[in-house]
């Protein structure tokens, strides 16, 4: 009992520090976010910045140089990066969950010296996973080693990554990959068409990779490798994922909410019938701010809830059930849902606060619904509904796949 009164004050610590951070980090990047939305750039200078203020690592052990969070309180850091650069939230959210993978499917050995290296050399993680779009990635045997070939037509922060977190097939089964591609790797294209409303910093346009060299040991996990049928362990995979976007989905409500009332304060008009001085003490809009705030405060909580289901299913280990798995994933997919939902409608609805005047380009604040409402249609958030209620009536889990 000691052991843990003397260092829980430590964690916490540690932790609201890592949160201060991030914080900082997001109101940089929401000073300029607009600007660079228009651009619609690449997203290095973005990544170097989450670098520089010791972000990529936070989910490693202290004595690598990490700063020891777990998933859940890491993809806080990705809910307040949300709350300036949803772009950014989305790499980092992504990164968050792709440096977990190797504990999932990989080897001790290889989980720990993933996780050395991003701690000591501060790695950003992209990846080429996403399995519908373009042709499968097929690995074939190629002496002692492997050949990487197809193509996919989406893949977030694949060439700004230090390190890839690829998913491909081998003799029809799945297999995970991690692979070193700073300075380049022969056989990757990148091509660079990423051109859409919105989350336009991801970094997330198509890849064509044609005999790519693979080493044995880039594989996760040891002979045969293939992925058979995964214990429920290993299929929290999925829920990582999820719970990254619950995170940037309310995170980006948070912060589109706050930059609202920010701008309504200082510049928006009471209508004329109102009979009130100032916008803010306008009836409609006190009445529209409370209904999106307890929106934002409920899906919120919900999201809390998921990251802690999950957290428990991770604690577990090797030794999670069915049952497990199916009570953490669905915590997470009622928030999926609920985030959606809530964030859509607050981004939409921000102008009945603010405005016409708000709707100057220059400004920018159509980019908090131009990026949910892109990165939302990742998958139907409708069958996260089924699955849950599935779950609820008739107790039937969700399917494991790299959706659900």
């Amino acid at each position: 009992m000691t052991a843990v009164s003397d260092t829980r004050p430590a964690a916490d610590a540690t932790l609201a520090g890592v949160l201060a951070t991030a914080d900082r980090v997001a109101d940089e990047l929401r000073s300029t976010a607009a600007r660079r939305d228009r651009a619609n750039g690449s997203p290095r200078d973005e990544i170097e910045l989450l670098r520089e203020n010791d972000l990529l690592q936070v989910q490693e052990p202290a004595e690598y140089g990490g700063s020891g969070l777990d998933y859940a309180q890491a993809s806080q850091v990705t809910r307040r990066i949300a709350r300036g650069d949803t772009s950014i939230a989305h790499l980092i959210g992504y990164h968050y969950a792709q440096t977990r993978i190797a504990s999932l499917f990989g080897t001790p050995e290889q989980a720990a010296a993933l996780s050395r290296r991003n701690a000591a050399e501060k790695l950003f993680w992209g990846g080429i996973q996403n399995p519908r779009g373009g042709t499968d990635l097929v690995l074939t045997p190629d002496g002692d080693g492997f050949r990487l070939n197809g193509r996919r037509t989406f893949a977030s922060g694949a060439s700004t990554g230090d390190q890839l977190s690829v998913t491909a097939s081998l003799d029809g089964g799945l297999v995970f990959l991690s692979l070193d591609v700073r300075g380049g790797r022969q056989g990757f294209t990148f091509l660079n068409d990423w051109d859409n409303i919105g989350q336009r910093l991801t970094d997330s346009g198509g890849v064509h990779v044609q005999d790519a060299r693979i080493e044995r040991d880039e594989i996760l996990g040891r002979e045969p490798y293939v992925i058979g049928a995964p214990t429920p362990y290993q299929t929290l995979v999925t829920p990582h994922w999820q719970l990254a976007f619950v995170n940037f989905y309310i995170g980006t409500a948070q912060g589109a909410l706050a930059e609202a009332l920010d701008w309504t304060r200082s510049y928006a008009s009471p209508w004329e019938s109102s009979e009130v001085a100032r916008a803010s003490d306008d009836p409609y809009i006190l009445a529209t701010v409370g209904e999106l705030a307890s929106q934002v405060r409920a899906a919120a909580l919900l999201s809390d809830r998921a990251g802690e289901a999950l957290q428990k299913a991770i604690r577990i280990g090797a030794s999670l059930t069915e049952e497990e798995r199916a009570e953490a994933a669905v915590a997470v997919y009622e928030a999926k849902y609920l985030t959606t939902k809530v964030g859509l409608d607050v981004a939409g609805r921000l102008f009945e606060i603010q405005g016409a005047r708000a709707t100057t380009s220059a400004y920018g604040f159509d980019r908090h619904w131009r990026n949910l409402r892109t990165h939302t249609l990742h998958d139907p958030v409708v069958y996260k509904a089924r699955e849950v209620g599935d779950w609820i009536l008739n107790r039937r889990a969700p399917e494991f796949s790299l959706y659900r």
